[in-house]
């Protein structure tokens, strides 16, 4: 039986990861120098991996992570179902005291069940996850991809995660992530199992966290 394996990373970094501005659906930020030395250093570990497909969310900063590939001429396709959560009001602002408070209190409720809660003015992680859905069974019709290398952001990776996974949504934050890190999944043809969980070793060799 043949396995398809799911190479899936979080974007590189970006000034407003660096300077705590909230990033969601409608912020369309491109990386910042080390967000670029990131996305190089993983292009470079990675580069022989015979992928089939790039897909990446419709953002700039996720193409922008994975150009290298796409440069070397292997098939991308953006989909607007990877994109981040919006995160409503507060994206694009520098996160306040008072945001902060409101903002973890968001994430508490969702860890407590309730992930029908939408952020206010944005999303909640049950409308990501069922934007999510058209791309995973796209993905899962085409048995003649193989390997494939998936691009997104920090929210919603963790609730495709999830999805791909079988875990509750209120569950999601045991899904760790940090720029340019890597979920390496096999797909047996009725699951799917973690075989690199959160790996940022392909960023050690030059400190570029």
């Amino acid at each position: 039986m043949s396995i398809k394996k799911v190479y899936l990373i979080r974007h590189g970094q970006t000034d407003y990861n660096l300077q705590s501005i909230v990033q969601g659906s409608g912020v369309d930020s491109h990386l910042n120098d080390t967000g670029q030395r990131q996305a190089a250093l993983f292009f470079e570990h990675y580069k022989d991996v015979p992928f089939d497909k790039v897909y990446t969310s419709t953002l700039q900063r996720s193409i922008e992570s994975v150009q290298g590939f796409i440069d070397l001429g292997i098939t991308h396709e953006r989909h607007a179902g990877l994109n981040e959560i919006n995160w409503g009001t507060r994206e694009g602002s520098r996160v306040t005291p008072e945001e902060d408070a409101y903002y973890h209190g968001i994430l508490q409720t969702w860890c407590d069940g309730e992930t029908g809660v939408c952020i206010e003015g944005g999303e909640s992680p049950d409308l990501v996850f069922e934007r999510q859905k058209p791309f995973i069974e796209l993905m899962l019709s085409r048995p003649e991809e193989e390997t494939i290398l998936i691009c997104m952001h920090g929210r919603a990776m963790r609730i495709l995660l999830c999805q791909l996974l079988r875990y509750p949504l209120r569950c999601m934050d045991e899904f760790q992530h940090k720029n340019l890190c890597l979920y390496q999944l096999n797909y047996t043809g009725s699951m799917f199992s973690v075989e690199k969980y959160c790996d940022v070793t392909h960023l050690q060799q030059a400190g570029a966290r």
